[in-house]
């Protein structure tokens, strides 16, 4: 881990992390609607994949606003939030099971983001960067209208 010695650099490292989350979404959620068996499921997945998309754009046009470079670090948590799902995916259960397994990994990786999300629009109002939170801001209202 980079040293982190003020605020900014805290920031800039949740930045960096949501960032390669948000990577690993991209990657991990077409398996999740390929194996969903339910339509609405699948439909949701896929639009989730759109947003996360989207929420990866806001986030280069974040670091691209205020200088920070956000590759370079793995974030741990979502990576083993992803590999419990595919690890749970690899077993094969019924797909009533599958369906419902896959959700619970949903909404584990979706509460993730939100908490990393509000901490990063924390830190970007106190320090100011009033355009990044309210872009940050977008991600947190989408996913809290999602999960009412």
């Amino acid at each position: 881990m980079e040293d982190i010695t003020s605020l900014k650099d805290l920031f800039h490292h949740q930045l960096k992390d949501i960032y390669n989350a948000e990577q690993q979404l991209i990657k991990a959620l077409p398996t999740m609607a390929e194996y969903s068996f339910n339509k609405e499921l699948k439909k949701t997945f896929n639009h989730h994949f759109e947003e996360t998309l989207a929420q990866k754009q806001r986030l280069d046009e974040i670091g691209e606003s205020l200088g920070f470079e956000l590759t370079g670090k793995t974030c741990n948590a979502m990576q083993g939030l992803i590999e419990e799902a595919e690890a749970f995916i690899s077993k094969k259960p019924a797909p009533d099971i599958l369906d419902a397994g896959i959700i619970a990994f949903a909404q584990r990786i979706e509460h993730f983001e939100i908490a990393a999300y509000e901490t990063a629009v924390r830190y970007a109002e106190s320090l100011g960067y009033n355009e990044a939170a309210k872009n940050l801001q977008l991600t947190v209202a989408f996913w809290q209208q999602i999960l009412r």
